[in-house]
């Protein structure tokens, strides 16, 4: 009889790269659905058009290394960069930003350091910034929600035509382009001390019992809580990253509210822009996030709080993919002070000296 000996992480449930890789793909799905419903075709093809590419990147990239093209491409690492990024990336956008964006992503953010397991950033992140700081024009052109414009005619003809070709037809898409909701706050707050009441004249903005919402992307941002609430409720994700989110941008952002109302209430930024999303699909990414269960938190309330900084102060309406990369440089220095008791010892141990562990 032979003895095995493993290195750790030691696990006893049957969860494999490719089926966890998979169910965070699935749980997109009421997210994809509200973006879709509010926002038209475009949304899904440029998910498809990053899935797409992010698989021929990492084939032609496993091929050059002379690794098995097939065997790497089974764990779905790559389908999950590109459905994140192409998510985020607005649904007009032309056809070339999904592809530098992507390209990116995986040769640069991903394959350069290694593969999956190696890469110190979170790939869609690294690809999304590039594109955010290179083409902000092209990555802050956003439709109209469909229910806030019955003349709306962005059909799926439409949307390939603006997305491929560059053409607009005169009923079509490129006359419904309109500011995010927290693009509007920044602006407004800037031209005026009412920017609350300013905010609720405006069509994509509603009120509800004094609180300001943006309609479409409060549907969009439930959506993806509901999403991410099954990868909780499924184990693929720990709640620590997302409740730390929560709490540094709900914390700072009632603080900022008390202080300077222009700012937006809580309510308004947890439920605006990537809020939700980001937290349970982008900063959860196990790789490049901290690995102990109070690092993690520690990890998602230092998130929030840069998220609001930047809001409030920043020259971009949202900042989650800043954030989680400067916090993905952060992490390894989390890890070291929160490193949890190990069995027989006092307090964390903290390396070691000479060689005799502390």
């Amino acid at each position: 009889m032979a003895l095995l000996t493993l290195s750790s992480p030691h696990t006893i449930n049957n969860h494999s790269t490719q089926g966890l890789m998979l169910q965070v793909c699935i749980a997109t799905i009421p997210g994809m659905m509200a973006l879709t419903y509010l926002f038209g075709w475009g949304s899904l093809i440029q998910v498809f058009l990053c899935i797409v590419l992010a698989l021929c990147c990492e084939a032609i990239i496993l091929k050059l290394r002379n690794n098995p093209v097939l065997f790497f491409l089974k764990d779905c690492s790559e389908i999950v960069t590109g459905l994140l990024l192409g998510l985020s990336i607005p649904p007009i956008a032309p056809w070339w930003i999904s592809v530098i964006g992507i390209s990116f992503a995986i040769i640069i953010g991903k394959q350069l350091y290694g593969g999956l397991g190696f890469n110190p950033f979170n790939p869609a992140m690294l690809g999304y910034v590039l594109l955010l700081i290179s083409f902000p024009v092209e990555m802050t052109s956003w439709l109209a929600p469909q229910s806030l414009n019955s003349n709306n005619e962005a059909n799926l003809l439409t949307t390939l035509q603006t997305i491929f070709l560059q053409e607009a037809p005169s009923t079509g898409i490129d006359s419904f382009t309109m500011a995010t909701p927290l693009d509007s706050l920044k602006t407004l707050a800037r031209q005026t001390t009412e920017a609350n009441q300013a905010l609720a004249q405006m069509p994509q903005f509603i009120q509800h019992g004094g609180i300001l919402f943006a309609d479409a992307w409060y549907l969009v941002n439930l959506s993806f809580l509901a999403g991410g609430l099954v990868l909780l409720y499924r184990g693929v994700v720990g709640w620590h990253t997302p409740a730390g989110i929560f709490i540094g941008l709900g914390a700072c952002a009632l603080i900022g509210y008390l202080i300077n109302p222009q700012l937006g209430n809580p309510f308004f930024h947890l439920l605006s822009g990537a809020t939700c999303f980001a937290a349970f699909f982008i900063a959860t990414d196990p790789v490049s996030s901290p690995t102990s269960n109070r690092g993690r938190l520690v990890y998602g309330v230092a998130i929030g709080a840069i998220v609001f900084i930047i809001r409030a102060k920043g020259g971009y309406p949202d900042a989650f993919a800043f954030a989680v990369l400067l916090l993905n440089l952060a992490a390894p220095t989390i890890d070291h002070y929160t490193r949890p008791r190990v069995y027989g010892h006092k307090g964390a141990t903290k390396g070691l000296k000479q060689g005799t562990l502390k």
